[in-house]
């Protein structure tokens, strides 16, 4: 249960991205400058914060020894994960791409198979947790539910345009955690993979930088003061809290299904925060019973998990007991 706390608590900083995303595209501001922008602003917090607890040494042994792993799961995890996001905040409220995204979760559980453990000295290919995907299926539905006023009032190219990039990143960003988790294989802590991942992934940042440079021209200081604040409290904050959460669940599938559930909080802080800051109206009957049955569904995701937890505890118990 204290996974899914960090999880919810994560959330919260995770909202900062959706709201000011939505507000910076409102103020004419290119998605180029804010996803670039929030990477650059990381980039010194979390050196200082790596450099303190001195783990540069230990970070930069483990990126020399497999560059070209770090560079791709870095751009799966942020590039493909970040752009697509603030691209589809041109096309709906920061809401309506935050419960969108909210489509990670049923993408974390269906991932499983990509990855194996250790059994017994033996590499054994993870199952798809067949609860927590139909957990997950309760929250895709809640999806769908909060897209359907959506699909009412805009064309289904300005829709497709709006969903599909948030389902590359629904799908990039468990993808690319994951298998950074596994790549470290518990040698570096969650600030200094992080780092590391804003460090090999700033190769794409810069070209997407460049490219807005040339094309918009420089950011307005609305722009970059608001991309700083998204960096600090997104990027830093939230993302550590993520993948600390992530990080002690990693050899539990349900277990990491929950955590990775506790995405589906962010649609209410998002919902609250625009209507607080950009005075937002609040969503229709049919989107505020989807985004219910999401929450529905991250309280049975965590119901579950606390029953596994109990069962896992009482076969400890029991062996113990029979040693």
């Amino acid at each position: 249960m204290k996974e899914i706390t960090i999880g919810i608590l994560a959330s919260i900083f995770f909202a900062v991205t959706f709201i000011l995303n939505r507000s910076m595209e409102l103020e004419g501001g290119s998605w180029l400058w804010s996803s670039s922008l929030r990477y650059f602003f990381m980039l010194p917090f979390l050196f200082v914060i790596v450099l303190s607890r001195k783990g540069l040494k230990p970070l930069s042994h483990e990126m020399k020894g497999q560059p070209i792993k770090w560079l791709l799961w870095s751009f799966v995890g942020f590039v493909l994960f970040y752009a697509p996001l603030t691209y589809a905040a041109a096309f709906g409220p920061g809401w309506l791409v935050s419960g969108t995204w909210q489509l990670t979760i049923v993408a974390g559980v269906l991932l499983a198979p990509l990855f194996t453990s250790m059994i017994n000295g033996k590499k054994v290919r993870q199952k798809i947790p067949v609860t927590s995907l139909l957990i997950s299926s309760v929250i895709l539905i809640g999806i769908l539910f909060i897209q359907i006023p959506q699909a009412k009032s805009v064309s289904p190219s300005i829709l497709l345009l709006g969903i599909l990039p948030v389902l590359v990143a629904a799908f990039a960003y468990p993808l690319g955690n994951r298998k950074m988790m596994e790549l470290c294989g518990g040698r570096l802590d969650t600030f200094q993979r992080v780092l590391g991942m804003t460090i090999a992934s700033l190769p794409s940042w810069i070209v997407l930088g460049v490219i807005a440079l040339f094309t918009v021209g420089l950011p307005t200081p609305s722009q970059i003061l608001q991309s700083l604040i998204i960096g600090v409290s997104s990027g830093v904050i939230a993302t550590v809290l993520f993948f600390i959460a992530t990080d002690r669940s990693r050899g539990d599938q349900g277990k990491l299904a929950a955590v990775e559930a506790t995405q589906s909080t962010q649609v209410l802080f998002v919902i609250i925060g625009e209507m607080l800051i950009l005075g937002a109206p609040l969503p229709n009957a049919i989107a505020l019973t989807g985004i219910g049955i999401i929450i529905v569904g991250m309280i049975l995701h965590s119901y579950h998990t606390m029953l596994v937890a109990k069962k896992s505890n009482i076969k400890e118990k029991q062996a113990e007991l029979q040693g």
